[in-house]
């Protein structure tokens, strides 16, 4: 089985925690599609029906960062089972409103809202945990059965909603999920992880942990490439999922057909991921992110147009095969591109660009189908989809990830000569190279990789200047916040960093190595 679609399975935490996330997605499809339906009973406008969407991936965008940076600095089992424990009481509070009848529209949304924090919370830390637990060469495999779990939920998840909705109401919906929801938070409290090398620094600071993750991000062309693509993605593919409720009346159904629709996407979801070994051999990623969006902008048209629900329902298939394609490219690019320390905030970050184009596409294309009409409204999004394929077609997805393995500096980090208290700060660090003034331009391409290398991992600014007397002679700076950051960054080298570090000394022609001097600020009293 290594070489199968399941091999990653073949690891026991990693398939405790999967059915522990799979319950964690059935809870999350129940709530969405209970909600969704119940929306469409409370009241007759179509933007009202699509803002459930919106208010259950909103929280995501807004709360990714901070939930990402606690996932980094927190033990990881016991803030995930965490979420599972507010998932539970939030949906006892659905069903407790629901049974006094006591619902109204703008309630269900705020509802849905706070579910979706539960949501927010949990995904930036098991984003994080699955690298530490399966091999690398596996990522990619974990990865999609993730994906799995998430699409497998969306065919049980409306699949069980569905037939309760039909049979006893919303409110034992709610009550399956809170029940669903306290398994999952059992199943994590078991997993007895295995503690990572732990640092003999302090934990990170919340707000500087926050700082560090953007700067991280915002310093990585190619993480900042998969964010954008990944925000026009999934605000391409949310007028499909936001509308599909208002698409299944049209057709004639009631909450069977529209579970059952999002069941044929899961199914699609399912069908790509076996097929992924095969896939992933013939065609590259730059292919799948490419063909994926396409394919989807043609389901979503035939589900527009779809004169029988068989049609549609077949067109939902494909429009799954398609997002898990593409989503799943897109994922596997950023984790491989993030190193350990950062991972949570940095996935977090991605979420955020996930949540906020499904959340803003939910919006905007339910304004647009209010405005006009539904089918409209899935052609806006159609439209949208090509011309962003057509303009990011200039910025291929050609770069290798970078070897996040850590590999800490020789020497490390220095004693100081005089009593430096771990706050003390800012720590200005120099670097005086001697080069062959011939060899400058080079030089400087190599020093602009360095200033983002030196920024991602937290330095607060960086430059480069030369000596106006002495040719070939620079002088880079950077600044660290305080002493423990300033040694805290030294443990964030990885073997990119270290790479990175050899290519700047190619260029030093000095009898010695490279000068370092570091510098704390002194604050004198007035």
């Amino acid at each position: 089985m290594s070489d199968s679609a399941l091999a990653p399975f073949e690891v026991k935490v990693f398939r405790m925690l999967w059915l522990a996330w799979l319950a964690a997605n059935v809870t999350m499809w129940m709530n969405d599609v209970a909600a969704a339906w119940l929306m469409t009973t409370l009241t007759t406008s179509t933007t009202m029906v699509a803002l459930v969407q919106a208010a259950s991936t909103l929280p995501v965008f807004l709360l990714g960062l901070p939930s990402g940076a606690l996932a980094d600095i927190l033990d990881r089992r016991r803030y995930f089972a965490s979420t599972q424990l507010w998932v539970a009481l939030n949906a006892l509070v659905l069903a407790a409103v629901s049974l006094a009848d006591a619902m109204t529209a703008p309630l269900l949304l705020l509802l849905t809202f706070t579910n979706g924090i539960g949501l927010a919370l949990r995904w930036p830390v098991f984003a994080a945990i699955v690298p530490d637990i399966v091999p690398r060469e596996h990522l990619s495999g974990a990865l999609a059965l993730n994906g799995v779990a998430m699409n497998l939920s969306r065919i049980v998840g409306p699949v069980v909603a569905g037939a309760v909705l039909a049979s006893v109401g919303e409110v034992w919906v709610f009550v399956l999920n809170a029940a669903l929801s306290l398994i999952a938070f059992v199943t994590i409290l078991r997993w007895r992880s295995q503690q990572k090398k732990q640092s003999a620094l302090p934990g990170e600071r919340f707000v500087g942990a926050m700082r560090v993750g953007l700067q991280h991000v915002w310093q990585s062309p190619p993480l900042r490439l998969i964010l954008v693509r990944v925000f026009l993605f999934f605000l391409q593919t949310a007028g499909l999922l936001a509308l599909l409720p208002l698409i299944a009346r049209d057709l004639g159904g009631g909450a069977h057909l529209f579970t059952g629709l999002l069941a044929a996407q899961g199914l699609g979801a399912i069908i790509a991921v076996m097929l992924f070994p095969k896939w992933r051999a013939r065609y590259s990623n730059w292919q799948f992110v490419q063909a994926g969006p396409l394919a989807h902008a043609t389901a979503t048209v035939v589900v527009a147009f779809a004169p029988h629900p068989a049609v549609a329902w077949v067109a939902m298939v494909v429009a799954g095969m398609a997002w898990i394609s593409t989503a799943n490219t897109l994922t596997v690019a950023a984790q491989m591109s993030l190193p350990g320390w950062v991972r949570a905030r940095g996935m977090s970050i991605y979420q955020m660009g996930l949540m906020g184009g499904t959340a803003a596409g939910a919006a905007l294309w339910g304004q647009v189908a209010g405005h006009g009409s539904i089918r409209m409204a899935m052609l806006s999004s159609v439209v949208f989809g090509l011309v962003v394929l057509l303009v990011l077609r200039r910025w291929p997805m050609t770069q290798l990830a970078p070897d996040t393995t850590p590999a800490l500096p020789a020497g490390g980090a220095p004693e100081p000569a005089i009593p430096v208290g771990p706050d003390e700060g800012p720590v200005m660090v120099t670097v005086e190279y001697l080069i062959d003034p011939a060899r400058a331009a080079a030089f400087g391409e190599v020093m602009q990789l360095t200033r983002q290398a030196r920024l991602r991992q937290g330095a607060l600014s960086w430059g480069l200047f030369r000596d106006a007397a002495v040719p070939g002679r620079y002088i880079e700076y950077f600044l660290d916040e305080t002493w423990i950051e300033h040694k805290r960054r030294l443990e964030r080298f990885t073997a990119a960093d270290i790479g990175l570090r050899d290519q700047r000394l190619a260029f030093h022609t000095g009898p010695t190595q490279p000068v370092v001097t570091r510098y704390v600020a002194d604050h004198p009293i007035d």
